[in-house]
């Protein structure tokens, strides 16, 4: 497998796993306190671009050039995933709320990846 293809493995991985934290988190708080889901809406969100955005990082840190095209690609297939699982599973497609999600989280994890080359080449050189 290509260093490209690696790197984005990693980066989906990473938004998985930082997704299910999040999640054990939040549900967490939503059995043990009397905070409704509701009120979570905007916190969701953003645990959702911060994930993303991670996994973008991460995968721009793996590819070491290329960040904007490898974070894309890491949420593009994130996206497909999730669409898949959901069409399948659920025979529902996305809604455009659904798109206008995933279309921020392309943004997000295209400025991780761009994030994440930059961190990844600067620890390279020595000054």
């Amino acid at each position: 497998m290509s260093r490209f293809g690696r790197a984005i493995i990693y980066g989906v991985a990473t938004i998985f796993l930082l997704a299910f934290v999040i999640s054990l988190v939040l549900s967490s708080l939503l059995k043990w306190t009397n905070i409704s889901e509701s009120s979570l809406t905007w916190v969701i969100f953003a645990g959702s671009v911060l994930s993303v955005f991670v996994g973008g990082f991460v995968a721009g840190g793996k590819g070491k050039e290329r960040g904007w095209i490898v974070g894309g690609a890491t949420s593009i297939l994130f996206t497909l995933i999730v669409f898949l699982f959901q069409f399948l599973g659920l025979e529902q497609t996305f809604s455009a709320k659904q798109w206008i999600y995933h279309l921020a989280f392309l943004v997000a994890a295209m400025f991780g990846g761009i994030m994440g080359v930059n961190v990844s080449s600067t620890r390279g050189h020595t000054h």
